[in-house]
């Protein structure tokens, strides 16, 4: 295993942290590369986006890319390189994109623990673990 790409949900730091961890752990076995991505939803197309401010778009991705470097200096050991990645739109569908793109030999996504509520695994989760070209990881959260 050459590189592992960890996708996180910044809207969620705690559990974000913890894949985080995880990946970091199996790149250190492997002496393998870690990517970091987070996903902003798009907007700018749909009638919604007309309701927002010129520019707002970019700033929330430029907003992104500080959250996940601040994200990865609280939770990795310094040192540990990483590449950080802000894509925008469809989440599933950037995930994957950005898998192919950077030829990734594993994917890393978070998923809740099932309850009595909820015996599936997250629709992004779902979606890339089926789609996906690369080995995928669930991290229970």
């Amino acid at each position: 295993m050459d590189h592992v790409l960890c996708a996180v949900d910044l809207s969620d730091e705690k559990d974000a942290k913890k894949i985080l961890v995880e990946a970091c752990k199996l790149t250190g076995l492997y002496s393998a590369k870690l990517s970091i991505v987070t996903v902003v939803p798009d907007y700018g197309s749909s009638w919604v986006g007309s309701f927002f401010k010129e520019g707002t778009l970019k700033l929330a991705t430029k907003t992104a890319m500080d959250a996940l470097h601040t994200l990865t200096s609280e939770a990795l050991p310094e040192g540990v390189r990483v590449k950080h990645i802000v894509k925008v739109g469809n989440t599933y569908e950037q995930i994957l994109e950005t898998a192919e793109n950077i030829g990734v030999d594993l994917i890393i996504v978070g998923a809740h623990k099932p309850d009595l509520a909820s015996r599936i695994v997250g629709p992004n989760a779902s979606r890339v673990v089926r789609f996906a070209k690369a080995s995928v990881m669930v991290v229970r959260v």
